[in-house]
């Protein structure tokens, strides 16, 4: 016998992708991995949202969550803009090699 996915799978599922978003911004050095990490992360903070609002019977979970998604298609794609301009003067992607504030 099947049992429902209820709240508790939810948070789990947005744990577990919490984590592995955490674990990519803190370890990799690439920052197109950095990029994706961050993106991990904002869909964590959406299920959490969507989950509370489907276990409350509140619609204002859903409507932050659309925020997020605004706000994560903004990032990304002032994140590219920025990678394919650090490429293209120093062709590198590393975090570890920029250093374009200094004199």
């Amino acid at each position: 016998m099947l049992h429902p996915v209820g709240t508790g799978h939810y948070l789990v599922l947005s744990l577990a992708l919490l984590l592995v978003g955490i674990l990519g911004v803190l370890t990799r050095r690439n920052l197109v991995i950095v990029l994706m990490s961050v993106e991990l992360i904002l869909n964590a903070v959406n299920i959490n949202l969507i989950a509370f609002s489907k276990h409350t019977g509140n619609l204002a979970g859903q409507v932050f969550a659309i925020f997020v998604i605004t706000l994560a298609v903004a990032e990304a794609a002032v994140g590219l803009g920025l990678l394919i301009a650090l490429f293209r003067n120093r062709e590198t992607t590393s975090a570890d090699e920029v250093n374009l504030l200094r004199w």
